[in-house]
């Protein structure tokens, strides 16, 4: 079991060196960078901290601090994917409003097009 938590220590750094890279080329923004940023951290500081992880898998009933952890990692997670979907929906909701400005504004031009050539 210790190297499931060496892996899992591994992978965080790993994330986190990504996204800190990420971050400097700008290929992220910050405020996401944030996000993936606690879920690393999280996810190191879980697999280094056994007792914290016993202590949870007691209080929830389970037989393994490998179970809590990987529970622990799986609510890390869906919480960053329910940031971004809610992230993606709101870039939706605001492309549309941009498409329709975009339309009307299309459509004011053409009528003052159409009433400049009408005029002698």
């Amino acid at each position: 079991m210790d190297r499931l938590f060496d892996i899992l220590a591994i992978l965080a750094v790993v994330l986190i060196i990504v996204v800190l890279r990420s971050l400097r080329r700008e290929h992220i923004r910050v405020e996401h960078s944030v996000s993936w940023l606690a879920a690393a951290i999280t996810l190191l500081v879980l697999s280094r901290s056994h007792r914290l992880l016993a202590q949870a898998a007691a209080y929830i009933g389970l037989e393994s601090e490998a179970a809590a952890l990987m529970l622990g990692i799986l609510a890390v997670f869906l919480g960053v994917f329910y940031r971004f979907s809610r992230i993606v929906s709101g870039l939706k909701d605001m492309n549309i409003t941009l498409t329709q400005r975009v339309a009307i504004l299309e459509y004011k031009l053409h009528q003052q097009n159409e009433e400049q050539q009408a005029k002698p």
